[in-house]
Parts: C-alpha cells; sequence; structure tokens
C-alpha cells in the first residue's frame, strides 16, 4: 500500500503524513506547526508565507522532487500580482501536498517569532577603529603648479594627519570635486585602513563637517540565528542590536546537513550562499532602520561564524569540511568590499572583515570568543563552552589554549524535542518540580511570574503557554533528576515507582505531563522519554568534547567554566551541572559571558590593533578534532548517565541531592528498547 506523502516543517522539525491534496496550512495546524493566518485560508493575508525546498535532505531521509506541492494556482498569481510574493514563496493556505516536501516556516510567517537573545555585552572597548572620520582643509588648484585634486588631499592628509599612501575607489574620485568646491576646499572623509597595512582608503567624502557620524556591523553569524549589533564608530556606542533566524536551516538544521546538502544537489551551496547573503542585507537595512541611521554611512562589517558559515557566505562550496581532513579554503582572516557579499543595504563602499579560523571545525566564531575572554592571558585553568547546534569549547591558560567543536545538534535549540520551540513568547524557559509533591512549575518567556502565581493566567492570555525552548527542556530534565522522577540512566518511571500521577504511559516508556492546557483549548506539554535521550545525546556530546581537551592537558577538573553564547547566557549553571553538560566544578566559579563571540565581533569592529593580536592568537591555539580521537566515543557514552557514569561530581552533591532511583525492565519502568525481559523457567 502507497504511504502518504510525508510533510517535514523547518525550523520545528515537525512531521507527519498526509494525504494528496491537503493544504500546507492544515498539515501545519494538525502538526502544531506556528505557521500564521488571519483571513481563514482564503489567500488574502499572506500570513501563512511558507518556503518549499527542493533536493535530497539526508538528515530527513526523503528526496523532494519537482511537483511535490500543487502549482501555483490563480488565487496565489492575484496575490502576487497585487501585492507581491519573494521568490519561491508559496501560499500555505493555497498550495496543497502532492509528494514528499520540506517546508519552511519564515520568521514573519510565524505567529511566535523567535526572541532572538543575542544581545551586546557593555563591556568596555578601546576605541581605534579601522574605519575613522577626518577633516582636512585642501589647498586650492593653481595652475603655476599644476596637480590633480585628489593628489592636494593626499597632501593635506599626510600634512595635517599624518597620513600616507591614500588611495580612492572611482566613485569617491567622482564626488571629489564637487565636495571641495562646495565646502571651500574643506572636506571630510571617511579613511580605511585594514589590519596590518600602512596605506589608507578613503570610502567617501562631504563638503565641510560631516556631522552625520561613521557606522559599523558586528555579526554573529550562527548556523541557527544571526545576530547583529548597530555601533557607532566615534565612540563604540551600540545604537541597535537586532537579529533573525538564518534561512538556511531550511536546508538542515545541523552543519552537516548543510553540506550533505550542497553535495547531493547541484548549485546547493549557491543557493544557501544566496539565501544567508540575502538575510544578511536584509537585516542590516532594519537594524539601520531601527537605530535611526542612513544606512549609507555604514561603513564597516565585521563577521563572526563557524566554518561551514564562513565558506558560505564567502561563495565556497563546503564539501571539504565535510570529509577529512576537514580542509579550509582560507584559514586566514579575510578583508574585502562588503559588496562582494551583496550587502547592497549599505554604503557601497563599506569594507568587510571575517576573523581567522582556527581549524575546519573551530571557525571564526571561537576565534572571536578567545578574543572577548582572552584564555591565553588567564591564571586559572578555563573551560569555556560555547553552546550551540555545534558547540566549540576551549581551554587554557597563560601555559597554551586548546580547542574542539563538538556536534551536539539542535536539541539544545528546543528542536527534536517532542513539544519544542525556538525561544518565543510563550515558551516555557524555566521549570522548577517540587521533589515531595512531584508537581512542576514554570515561566514563560515574555512573563515574569510564575505559573503558580496568581494572575499568571491573565498575564500570558495573549500568549498562552506554546512550548518549550531550549534552556527550559534542559531545567525539566534536571529537575525532574532531582526530584526522583528519571534515573541516572535516563529513563522516566512509571507512577508507581515516583508516587506521581504526571508519569504518563506511552508505549513501553512514560513521559513526564508538564502543563496542560486542553479544556482552554491549548496544549498538552510532556517531558517524553525520545525527549530525554536527544538532550542525553547532546550533553554527552559536550561534555566528551571538553573531557578530551582535558585529557590533552592531563587534568582531572578546571578552576573556571564559562558559558558562551546566547543559548548559554540563559542556562542555569547548576541546572547545567545536574544534567552533566559540564565537567564538576565549584558553581560559583561556573558564570555567563553571554553573546562572546559577538563581543569578540565588536571587539573587532571598534579596534584594529585586536585584529592583529586574534590572528597572531589563534595560530598558537591547538586544534583538537574529536572526529578521530579514540577516547571521544569512551567519553560520550560514559557520559550518557546523569550526571556521569564514571566520573564523580563532588562539588554538585554541595549542593544538589540526587535520587538513587532506578526504572529498569524489573521496575516497570520501562528501559525503552521494546524488548521483554526473558522469563526463567
Amino acid at each position: 500500500m502507497t504511504q502518504d506523502p510525508l510533510v517535514i516543517f523547518t525550523p520545528s522539525g515537525k512531521r507527519g503524513r498526509f494525504p494528496v491534496g491537503t493544504p500546507v496550512l492544515t498539515a501545519a495546524r494538525q502538526l502544531g506547526v506556528d505557521l500564521d493566518s488571519v483571513c481563514g485560508g482564503r489567500g488574502i493575508c499572506s500570513k501563512c508565507q511558507v518556503a518549499p525546498s527542493y533536493g535530497d535532505f539526508p538528515k530527513h531521509g526523503v528526496t523532494v522532487h519537482e511537483g511535490a506541492l500543487s502549482d501555483w494556482n490563480a488565487v496565489e498569481d492575484r496575490y502576487d500580482r497585487v501585492r507581491g510574493l519573494k521568490p519561491g514563496r508559496r501560499l500555505g493556505c493555497q498550495a496543497t501536498v502532492q509528494g514528499d516536501i520540506v517546508i519552511d516556516v519564515p520568521p514573519e510567517s510565524q505567529v511566535h517569532r523567535q526572541v532572538v537573545r543575542k544581545a551586546a555585552s557593555t563591556r568596555p572597548i578601546t576605541m581605534d577603529p579601522a574605519t575613522r572620520l577626518v577633516m582636512v582643509e585642501v589647498q586650492e588648484p593653481d595652475m603655476h603648479e599644476p596637480s590633480g585634486d585628489f593628489e592636494r588631499l593626499a597632501a593635506a592628509l599626510k600634512e595635517q594627519w599624518q597620513i600616507e599612501g591614500v588611495t580612492a575607489p572611482l566613485s569617491v574620485l567622482q564626488k571629489l570635486q564637487p565636495a571641495l568646491r562646495k565646502g571651500n576646499w574643506q572636506v571630510s572623509v571617511a579613511l580605511h585602513q585594514p589590519a596590518g597595512q600602512d596605506g589608507m582608503r578613503v570610502l567617501d567624502i562631504w563638503p565641510g563637517l560631516h556631522e552625520g557620524g561613521l557606522y559599523g556591523l558586528a555579526i554573529d553569524l550562527g548556523s541557527t540565528t544571526i545576530a547583529a549589533h548597530l555601533c557607532d564608530l566615534g565612540d563604540g556606542r551600540v545604537l541597535a542590536s537586532s537579529g533573525l533566524m538564518n534561512p538556511q536551516i531550511r536546508f538542515g538544521e545541523d552543519l552537516m546537513s548543510r553540506v550533505s546538502y550542497a553535495m547531493m544537489n547541484p548549485g546547493g551551496d549557491a543557493e544557501m550562499t544566496r539565501a544567508v547573503r540575502e538575510a544578511m542585507a536584509t537585516l542590516a537595512a532594519e537594524i539601520a532602520a531601527e537605530g535611526g541611521v542612513d544606512p549609507a554611512l555604514i561603513f564597516e562589517v565585521v563577521v563572526v561564524c563557524n566554518p561551514v558559515m564562513h565558506h558560505l557566505l564567502l561563495g565556497i562550496d563546503p564539501v571539504e569540511l565535510g570529509q577529512a581532513p576537514f580542509a579550509l579554503a582560507t584559514s586566514g582572516s579575510v578583508t574585502l568590499p562588503a559588496a562582494e557579499l551583496d550587502l547592497t543595504s549599505i554604503a557601497p563602499t563599506a569594507q568587510a572583515y571575517l576573523l581567522p579560523c582556527i581549524a575546519g571545525h573551530v571557525g571564526a566564531d571561537a576565534a572571536a570568543v578567545a578574543l572577548a575572554e582572552e584564555p591565553d592571558r588567564a591564571e586559572d585553568l578555563t573551560l569555556i563552552v560555547d553552546v550551540g547546534t555545534n558547540a566549540e569549547i576551549l581551554l587554557g591558560d597563560t601555559n597554551g589554549v586548546l580547542a574542539c567543536s563538538s556536534p551536539t545538534g539542535p536539541a539544545f535549540e528546543g528542536a527534536q524535542i517532542s513539544a519544542g520551540q525556538r525561544a518565543a513568547p510563550g515558551a516555557i524557559e524555566r521549570v522548577e518540580i517540587d521533589p515531595e509533591t512531584k508537581e512542576p512549575r514554570f515561566k514563560v518567556i515574555g512573563c515574569d511570574l510564575w505559573s503558580t502565581d496568581p494572575g499568571f493566567a491573565e498575564a500570558t492570555g495573549d500568549t498562552g503557554v506554546t512550548g518549550i525552548c531550549g534552556s527550559g527542556i534542559i531545567e525539566a530534565v534536571a529537575e525532574m533528576r532531582m526530584a526522583g522522577l528519571l534515573d541516572p540512566s535516563g529513563l522516566i518511571g512509571r507512577p508507581e515507582a515516583t508516587g506521581s500521577p504526571r508519569c504518563e504511559a506511552q508505549g513501553r516508556t512514560y513521559a513526564y505531563l508538564l502543563h496542560d492546557a486542553t479544556s482552554a483549548g491549548g496544549p498538552r506539554i510532556l517531558v517524553t522519554q525520545g525527549d530525554i535521550r536527544a538532550i542525553q545525546l547532546a550533553k554527552s556530546a559536550l561534555y566528551a568534547g571538553a573531557r578530551l581537551l582535558m585529557d590533552q592537558r592531563g587534568v582531572d577538573k578546571v578552576d573556571r567554566v564559562i558559558l558562551a553564547g546566547a543559548f548559554g547566557a540563559h542556562i542555569s549553571p547548576k541546572h547545567a551541572m545536574v544534567l552533566g553538560m559540564i565537567p564538576d566544578a565549584p558553581l560559583d566559579k561556573v558564570t555567563s559571558a553571554g553573546n562572546a563571540a559577538g563581543h569578540g565581533a565588536r571587539i573587532a569592529l571598534c579596534n584594529r590593533a585586536a585584529r592583529s593580536r586574534i590572528e597572531q592568537t589563534v595560530r598558537k591555539i591547538h586544534k583538537v578534532e574529536t572526529a578521530v580521537e579514540p577516547r571521544f566515543q569512551e567519553h560520550f557514552v560514559n557520559a550518557n548517565a546523569i550526571p556521569h557514569a564514571t566520573d564523580p561530581f563532588p562539588e554538585l552533591a554541595k549542593v544538589a541531592a540526587l535520587p538513587q532511583v532506578h526504572f529498569g525492565a524489573s521496575s516497570g519502568g520501562g528501559d525503552g528498547s521494546g524488548r521483554r525481559r526473558r522469563r526463567r523457567g
């Protein structure tokens, strides 16, 4: 019997089979996908726009052929003529399922849009930007001593500012003479000096005193989110911070899925390059509007990203990063005109700078973290964990720095979790479970009240409780372990064993009911055995990477742990340690650095010397390749236990008692294997 087509929605990862002819909007609603619609499916509001993807998707186990959705219809045609649809977009209420299909729900089509949490740090930065503004007085032309206006501008810069070796693009030469005459031979010029180079380039020129300022963008290009900070290059102030989802998610949630997409689909790398460049151009325009800045005054862009994002942004096929020896096309820093990255929404002469990569799987984002946190200058042995879809880990002190990456996958972002979602209003982000009553309480994004506080229902009336995000699932699993609902192997116990009716049977395993809003038409949010397994796999990869670096240093403990990244900033150190995400350490020595990669990008934007420093530093960092280290698998298996099968956690024991419960097959808890125990004769 032929199966119904499989429909997979990204970024949520929700999937299901639907009969041919099912509208995409109907499939989304039945799966609980966050797809907006206010017109009742009449093709009027355009809120349900989706982006179908075609080609081979090994991660999802499908190949999507042309014709997987119904043809463009009259309603979509009319809407496109009147209001316009972006290329590749379809209306979810009009397109119907015809075959296996992968469908991306863009941020603007989501009811509960993601809260991009990569806020700017307030730590001070020494200002010495590569682009600066100077005003000069230029000699008027003299027919007895003929010379060009640009040559006299260069002479004025040398005499008044000791700036030599000046060059200018054609666009500046075209503006030069009118600016000089209108300014009565006084002009302001924007000058750019790349790190390690003597000469300067004139990026723009204005008559008289230019009071509009010069601005730059520090961009953290992550595999899941893109965050940007708009900075004043005069004083370093952050005028606006904004972010959006990386549209490449529709090609694969993790990096290797995107490499596979490029391998399996001719032109797939160019497709992903185009998508991310368009998103960055859109973000640049939006953040300029938010900050009240003319985009034509943005002259600098600094980008930090992992190696796969680095290559795709530059238009380099990432295929070599998907196989040993994981060779980069270039590991050094890259300086180029921003126009070559299709950043057309900012100054046409703007310059872009990409920080150097450390190695094939440890990128410029890790270099930015090293720039911000300076582990090479620390007296304490410091472990820095940049938590994300692809975690990057640094361990070091003044004796040297080690680095590795660990493929944690998207579970920490709320993906692959039964009720998981991105960080958006209505998502559960904090969880507590009473160890006596086994009853939970929680907080959701957008509300300061706990679910047990008076007024919670009214305060969350607009958003409701919609799902659980990454920080919420981490706290939920850790709280379940501390409340005796979960044993060290990760098994959820049956109601009789745990003393809680919230432990519900699901086939041979159990799930814990966190929230039931069905009486009000809302969802039932459970933590399932599958959710526990997904978190165990993610945290085991993270811990194994850290242990591998500790092995290289010959140590069993570290002095300090720093949780970096937008997600890391929202993780409770206690819950992270209960879960076994990080090695045991005194809790007061476990801190958050917030978006350290973004702060490193801002340092590089505002300080030329910092660029030279990090270019030297990355050459001294020793990369450990987890993919070929034999002990990684051993550490990974041992780290599956919660918190760990063999490593002691004495510091954790001081602050959290973990019940010694076991819910194996003999206790009726189910082992999730689907096997029955053999009865003895």
